[in-house]
């Protein structure tokens, strides 16, 4: 083992980096607390600073998966869709498999020019969680109760409101509404056999409310719809912990590119167009487990330095105090301070290791669980 592949496993430096994200986003949510004077003097503008604020803080997490564990990711596609990339307001949607499967959704949006201006439909939980729903709240995300009666009219307003957006956007979906699990997975199809709906043997039944909505609210600015299939090689199953101790995989992504005009206006027919899509991201993870590849021409877009560099800013900003900090703690020889000074290093672990949990399949919600059950 080398020296470098040494440093990576070890829990000091892991601890480092949590601490820079860590704070280096609590400063970015002040700072886009302070924008909010912004929005009613010009809204675009309050939308550019907050899209390049959020990009400083994620773009953080995409060099851990780029430069840090050095993943590679590779498109399966065609030129023309490829060509299309960060180019047009576009829906994404990607099977919800893995814990890292919006991570190397990021790569794709910071390789493209995307990444602060991408949307979500994200849980309502998320909002209350530190950096990660407060970066959201202030960049427009759309959050929702997953109880469709209660988030109708908000998943609507919400998406109305991104009509304008002044950068282009990538909004995902993951219309499974939870991760992949065996349990969910057997449920799921239990419904799927009820409404007589075919089976799906790698992806839970897609929910299709959230879909047709955005569809409907979002036509006129968005252009296409993105089918992105991800699957890692080696059957792998990745997790940010794994990217935190510098562990190296292989994603391959297929992505199909729809136009909007293609996609049915009527939302039963929309519906039953979706059913029919994760039919076909099936059969694709089938061919992918018998031949290892996804069909298509292979892109390996190139990473760019500017995760690097923006995280080596954030690093030499917030460490430098730090470390002169911790230096006269110790030199100090109080027993008091030093032992406050631990408690604050434990404190942070403890809160880097809740942030990755949020992550975690075993850790993830129960939605699914019972809610297959219950009408869409």
């Amino acid at each position: 083992m080398g020296f470098i592949a040494f440093l990576k496993t070890q829990f000091i430096v892991h601890l480092l980096i949590g601490f820079v994200f860590v704070v280096s986003g609590l400063i970015i949510n002040f700072i886009q607390l302070c924008t909010l004077v912004l929005w009613p003097i010009n809204k675009q503008f309050y939308r550019r600073v907050n899209c390049r604020l959020a990009y400083s803080l994620w773009s953080q997490l995409v060099m851990l998966l780029e430069w840090w564990s050095g993943t590679e990711c590779t498109l399966f596609s065609d030129e023309a869709t490829v060509n299309t990339f960060g180019k047009e307001h576009v829906i994404i949607i990607l099977n919800h498999n893995f814990e890292i499967d919006f991570l190397c959704g990021w790569t794709m949006t910071e390789r493209f020019g995307v990444l602060g201006s991408s949307k979500v439909l994200a849980k309502r939980e998320l909002l209350y969680v530190p950096l990660i729903g407060w970066t959201w709240y202030f960049l427009e995300i759309v959050f929702c109760k997953r109880k469709w009666e209660e988030d109708r009219d908000t998943v609507i307003e919400g998406l109305k409101r991104l009509a304008d957006y002044p950068e282009y956007m990538w909004f995902l979906l993951y219309c499974e509404g939870t991760r992949f699990t065996e349990t969910k997975h057997r449920i799921s199809m239990e419904v799927a056999e009820s409404k007589g709906l075919p089976k799906l043997k790698y992806h839970l039944l897609p929910r299709t409310k959230g879909f047709t909505t955005a569809v409907q609210c979002l036509r006129g600015t968005v252009s296409a719809v993105y089918d992105v299939t991800l699957n890692f090689r080696g059957n792998k199953n990745p997790s940010l912990l794994g990217i935190l101790y510098g562990k190296k995989y292989e994603a391959d992504m297929c992505v199909r590119r729809f136009p909007l005009e293609d996609i049915p206006q009527d939302e039963k027919e929309a519906a039953n167009w979706l059913h029919k899509l994760y039919q076909e991201k099936d059969a694709l993870q089938e061919m992918y487990n018998q031949e290892g590849i996804f069909p298509g021409q292979q892109f390996k877009p190139s990473r760019r330095p500017w995760t690097l560099l923006n995280f080596l800013f954030w690093a030499t900003v917030l460490l430098s105090p730090l470390f002169t900090f911790g230096f006269g703690v110790f030199a100090s020889g109080s027993p008091l301070l030093i032992l406050a000074f631990l408690g604050l290093v434990g404190a942070a672990s403890f809160g880097v290791r809740r942030l990755i949990g949020v992550t975690e399949i075993e850790k993830g919600s129960s939605y699914g669980n019972q809610e297959f059950k219950k009408k869409e």
